[in-house]
C-alpha cells in the first residue's frame, strides 16, 4: 500500500493533441512527452481536463495510458486520470490504468451530480478498494460544480493508506492552509492553478500539476524547484517573469489557449473536440503576445 506522495515538484497537465482529422496524434504525443522531461519535470500527467478527457473514448484511453507508459519508460512517474461522475466508469478506468503500470491515479470531484460529502468519500473509498494504486484527489469546483472540503480530503487521507495527494484548484487559500496546517506527512498538495503555485510553496505545498508548463517547462520547473528549495527572490522574479503567460492560459476555457501556444510553438495542431473549437483571432492574438517573449526561445 502507498504510504508516500507520487512526486514532489512539476507534473505538467498535459494536452491530448490531435490530427487534423480529429483522432489522437501519437507522433505528436511522444515529442510533447520527450520535451517535457528534457525539459526537467517531475511527473507527467495524462487524461486530465487539460487532456480533455471528458470527450476520450474508452479506446482511446487505452491507447493513450499504453503509449505514455511505454514512451516514458520509467523516466519520471505517470499519472492517469481516471475519475468522472460515475463510480462505475471510475472503477473500470482505474483498473485498466493500474493494470497498464500507472504509477499514481488522479480522482477529480464527481460533476453533475454534485455529491454530498459522504457521497463522495465513499467514491474514492470503492476506487481505493478496486486498485492499490496510489490515489491523487483532484478539487476544481469551478469545472465540476462540487468542492472537496479540507475536513473530507483529511478524512480520506488518514482513513485510506492509498490517498497520497491532492490538486487544490479551488482558489480558496483558506481551505487550502487548512489542509497544509493538519494534513498527514503522506499527502502531497499540489496547486491546481499556476498562478498560485508560489504562495502555496510559501506554505509548504508540494509542487504543482500545471498548465503552463506544457509551453515552458524549463522555466516553470525552475520556478518550483526555487521555491521547493526556499530560494524565495530567484522564485518571485521567475513568478513575476511567468506571470502574464500564466494568466492567458485561462483567457479562454483551457485548454483552448495553452493549445493555440504549442500551436504557435509547432507542436501539435490547433485541434480540439467539441464542444470545445480554437480561439477566436482576438483572443489568440491576446494569448500569443502574453507568451511573445518565450516563443522564440521556448
Amino acid at each position: 500500500m502507498a504510504a508516500q506522495p507520487v512526486f514532489r515538484g512539476t507534473a505538467p497537465a498535459l494536452v491530448t493533441p490531435f490530427t487534423r482529422d480529429g483522432n489522437v496524434d501519437e507522433p505528436a504525443l511522444r515529442r510533447l512527452i520527450d520535451r517535457q522531461i528534457e525539459g526537467g519535470v517531475d511527473a507527467l500527467v495524462v487524461l486530465g481536463t487539460t487532456g480533455e478527457n471528458a470527450t476520450i473514448w474508452p479506446e482511446e484511453r487505452r491507447r493513450i495510458v499504453e503509449l505514455t507508459l511505454e514512451h516514458v519508460n520509467g523516466r519520471v512517474p505517470v499519472i492517469v486520470g481516471t475519475g468522472n461522475n460515475s463510480t462505475s466508469e471510475s472503477l473500470i478506468f482505474s483498473r485498466e490504468a493500474a493494470r497498464a503500470g500507472a504509477d499514481g491515479l488522479l480522482i477529480v470531484g464527481p460533476y453533475y451530480n454534485k455529491p454530498p460529502q459522504e457521497g463522495f468519500r465513499a467514491h474514492v473509498a470503492a476506487i481505493a478498494e478496486a486498485v492499490d494504486t496510489p490515489l491523487i484527489l483532484y478539487n476544481v469546483p469551478g469545472r465540476t460544480g462540487f468542492n472537496m472540503t479540507a475536513e473530507t480530503v483529511l478524512q480520506l487521507a488518514e482513513e485510506i493508506p492509498t490517498v497520497v495527494g491532492i490538486k487544490e484548484a479551488s482558489g480558496n487559500l483558506a481551505q487550502i492552509g487548512d489542509i497544509l496546517a493538519h494534513r498527514p506527512r503522506k499527502l502531497a498538495v499540489y496547486a491546481g492553478d499556476d498562478e498560485i503555485t508560489l504562495p502555496l510553496l510559501a506554505l509548504g505545498a508540494d509542487g504543482v500539476i500545471s498548465v503552463v508548463c506544457n509551453a515552458l517547462p524549463e522555466r516553470f520547473t525552475a520556478l518550483v524547484r526555487a521555491g521547493l528549495a526556499g530560494r524565495f527572490e530567484e522564485a518571485r522574479k521567475l513568478h513575476f517573469e511567468l506571470l502574464p503567460a500564466m494568466r492567458a492560459c485561462f483567457y479562454a476555457t483551457n485548454p483552448i489557449p495553452i493549445k493555440a501556444v504549442l500551436h504557435a510553438m509547432g507542436l501539435i495542431e490547433d485541434v480540439l473536440r467539441l464542444p470545445l473549437v480554437p480561439p477566436d483571432e482576438a483572443t489568440r492574438r491576446r494569448v500569443l503576445e502574453a507568451f511573445e517573449a518565450f516563443l522564440t526561445t521556448a
